[in-house]
This record gives structure tokens, C-alpha cells and sequence, in this order.
């Protein structure tokens, strides 16, 4: 199983994990709600994992321009 990190915003490539040895439990996954396992997880055909976080610069153009995060994804 692999684990791709991605932002949300910009698509950006953040991060992997290729291991078959790694549980949902230890990647955080039980914390979150099914609504946003829905939202941030998505599981591919190819047993493979996206996983949509908010990289370092979409967040603090996030934080400086609050006015952003009412357009959707403008930083696509």
C-alpha cells in the first residue's frame, strides 16, 4: 500500500509512504469523522491511498487573505 500526500489547494505533491506495514490507527485516520474520511481520503483502485492535507504556502496565503477560502480552491 502506498500513501500519497497531496494539497488540497494546489495539487502539489507533499509526501509518500510505501508500506504494506502501516495501519489506518497509526496514520491518524481513526480521529477523523466519516465526513471527513470522505473529504480528505480517497481510496484508488490500485489498493493505493490520496490523502488531501494543506501544504505550507496555500496555508499561509490561507491565513493572510481569510477572504480566499470563500472561493473554493483559488488557489488552484
Amino acid at each position: 500500500m502506498s500513501v500519497k500526500y497531496i494539497c488540497r489547494h494546489c495539487l502539489t505533491f507533499q509526501g509518500e509512504i510505501n508500506s504494506g506495514e502501516v495501519s489506518e490507527a497509526q496514520l491518524g485516520f481513526h480521529f477523523l469523522t466519516p465526513e471527513e474520511r470522505r473529504d480528505i481520503i480517497a481510496y484508488n483502485a490500485d489498493g493505493d491511498v490520496t490523502v488531501k492535507v494543506v501544504c505550507d504556502y496555500c496555508r499561509e496565503a490561507l491565513e493572510s487573505n481569510p477572504e480566499l477560502s470563500l472561493l473554493g480552491n483559488p488557489l488552484q
